[in-house]
């Protein structure tokens, strides 16, 4: 059997020292050591196989913070793991305690297209793995072809009923495929769009009428508020058509990342899937001539089965049904505690399934230092994340 562990980790605004990434934000030199220090640390806290990472601006400080876990993690081995020429070396305790490094050539980085100068930079994502990669990792933020979202006309209506149209995404999905074990594991990295309002500054104006707050607009910021939450839904759309994909393969799929909603928001249920009705027997056919003609008991099984396929699963929940615990929560929002960072897995790995590859046999989060200054025993901190990390325990199947 073989065990292995899948994190997120919003990192919170990465980026080397003396470097402003938003308008009037940088790290001085002691600032950088210090947030350095601190990722390394929760690193190695979480000793994960496989991280995605959020909100990384350069990948060159990444790859500083890895460099720094691999110190640590060295160090520790030697003070802790006795070298070959001692008898007992080999017992199963020290294998346990080993931390094993993670290389640098396990890190697939995805810029965001949309990054600027100074001031109006723009994060990625990236996904570090001990096993490695096969193929070559893909970057999903332009499309192709732009996503218009037709709606559809209203009882007397006429006409266009208006449509929501997407052509980049506000930071890039990151796709990866990592070996673990005898089985090959698609991964998805994301970060869909904040619940920040989106206001349009008008031509020549030196900021959004909605940004003054001084001169309070409950309408505006309200419209603002919906252009976010559209944007976050599309691009949940979007993330969910390529987990669809990737599962017609018969590929194991996971999906992890800042999706900046909580268990019953909507784009969280878009990436997911729908979840089957209890009883298509009962339900009228989609071309019923009567009131008689419902979906037979043989069809009904059809259409669950064919839902169940491609559903994904949180981690969280599969964890909170096995071991009865409470809720956790991963992000502070306007003072509201909530989980919007997610591990979603495919049925490859739901307990039910008799043909899973891997069980999941714990859920952990680190959740200190989550503040968004809201709250006066909770001062802001920019150095630390305002999120938890969130880690997913499995252990493969035996063939």
């Amino acid at each position: 059997m073989t065990d292995f562990t899948i994190a997120s980790f919003n990192v919170k605004n990465l980026i080397g020292a003396d470097k402003e990434y938003y308008q009037f934000q940088r790290y001085t030199p002691e600032e950088y050591a210090w947030k350095r220090d601190w990722m390394a640390d929760q690193m190695m806290s979480l000793d994960a196989d496989i991280i995605g990472f959020q909100e990384i601006f350069e990948e060159e400080a990444l790859l500083d913070v890895i460099g720094e876990a691999n110190l640590r993690a060295h160090d520790l081995n030697t003070a802790t793991i006795p070298d070959e020429s001692k008898r007992y070396h080999r017992k199963a305790i020290f294998r346990k305690l080993a931390t094993h490094p993670w290389p640098k050539e396990g890190l697939a980085f995805a810029p965001n297209a949309a990054d600027g100068g100074p001031g109006e930079r723009r994060p990625g994502v990236a996904v570090l793995s001990r096993f490695g990669f096969v193929g070559t990792p893909e970057v999903i933020q332009d499309l192709p072809e732009p996503l218009s979202i037709p709606f559809p006309a209203l009882r007397g209506d006429k006409g266009d009923a208006g449509h929501y149209t997407l052509t980049r995404l506000s930071r890039p999905i990151l796709k990866v495929r990592v070996p673990v074990g005898d089985q090959m594991i698609t991964i998805f990295n994301c970060h869909l769009k904040s619940k920040l309002g989106e206001f349009i500054r008008p031509e020549g104006g030196p900021f959004p009428p909605e940004a003054d707050l001084t001169a309070y607009d409950p309408v505006g910021r309200a419209l603002g508020a919906a252009r976010s939450a559209m944007r976050r839904m599309a691009e949940a759309w979007v993330l969910r058509k390529l987990v669809v994909e990737e599962l017609a393969k018969g590929h194991p799929v996971a999906v992890m990342g800042d999706f900046n909603d909580g268990e019953h928001a909507v784009s969280s249920e878009i990436i997911a899937g729908e979840v089957p009705f209890k009883n298509y027997a009962w339900m009228l056919r989609h071309d019923a001539k009567t009131d008689r003609d419902r979906y037979s008991r043989e069809e009904s099984a059809q259409i669950t089965a064919e839902i169940e396929a491609v559903r994904l699963y949180s981690a969280e929940k599969l964890f909170v049904r096995k071991s009865l615990r409470d809720m956790v929560y991963t992000s502070a929002f306007g003072g509201v505690f909530e989980s919007i960072d997610q591990i979603f897995l495919s049925r490859h790995f739901h307990p039910d399934n008799a043909a899973r590859i891997a069980d999941m046999t714990y859920f952990s989060v680190l959740n200190d230092h989550i503040t968004d200054g809201s709250h006066p025993e909770a001062p802001y901190n920019k150095l630390a994340s305002d999120h938890g990390q969130i880690m997913a325990h499995l252990t493969l199947r035996d063939a």
